[in-house]
């Protein structure tokens, strides 16, 4: 059997955990597919705004808005990012928290479903992830959004327009009414096979072995 496992995963591009989540995922995806038999993982990004009302030009920095806006005590926002700076760079992602521009992700999520379109999605998640966490990049304003676009080959041009034209939102909305429909209420959540759902940025380990399981489920179905 050499059909692919299909993993659907809903995400935040502003959700440290999600782009944690994805090296695990990637990691545990690699242990799996290195089992040989043709194993294989395709996937699947979906949207997933965990802050819908943050405005695209945050006045202020993470620790604020953890502090003011989410209600975290201040004394326990610094180590809690410290605490998740670790856990990135643990996975080989150098978080900086302080460079960080807090802002809201709709745009983002638009222009994955284009990159999606033009088969160029995995790329755009993590040129965006990256920018986010790592570069201190702006991604929710569309100027920004297209800069990165075009980074990976993608028409700067043809991205403003969608873009300015909303061309993707209802695709975005799409995914979001999916999350209710699967009661997910928080990301990283990876839904593997259509099947099986995972949550949160597990080890690579309990990735590989889901996968695993799934895999000898569909080859004794097969057989």
């Amino acid at each position: 059997m050499s059909e692919p496992i299909k993993v659907d995963i809903w995400s935040d591009i502003a959700c440290p955990w999600c782009y944690i989540g994805k090296r695990k995922f990637e990691a545990g995806s690699g242990l799996f597919a290195g089992a040989g038999d043709d194993r294989g993982v395709v996937v699947e990004y979906h949207s997933f705004e965990l802050s819908p009302e943050t405005p695209v030009d945050f006045d202020g920095n993470e620790i604020d808005f953890l502090a003011v806006h989410k209600g975290i005590p201040a004394g326990q926002v610094k180590p809690m990012l410290d605490r998740v700076t670790g856990i990135a760079s643990s996975v080989g992602l150098d978080y900086d928290f302080d460079a960080l521009k807090h802002t809201n992700t709709v745009k983002a999520h638009e222009l994955l479903h284009y990159a999606k379109a033009h088969g160029k999605q995995l790329e755009m998640s993590e040129r965006l992830f990256s920018a986010y966490f790592v570069e201190g990049r702006h991604v929710g304003r569309i100027a920004d959004l297209a800069d990165l676009a075009a980074e990976i080959g993608l028409d700067r041009d043809d991205v403003v327009r969608a873009l300015e034209t909303e061309e993707f939102l209802s695709d975005v909305r799409a995914d979001q009414a999916m999350a209710t429909e699967y009661g997910i209420q928080g990301v990283p959540f990876f839904v593997i096979d259509g099947r099986y759902g995972v949550s949160g940025a597990q080890d690579s380990q309990t990735f590989a072995q889901v996968l695993e399981q799934v895999w000898t489920e569909k080859a004794a179905v097969s057989a």
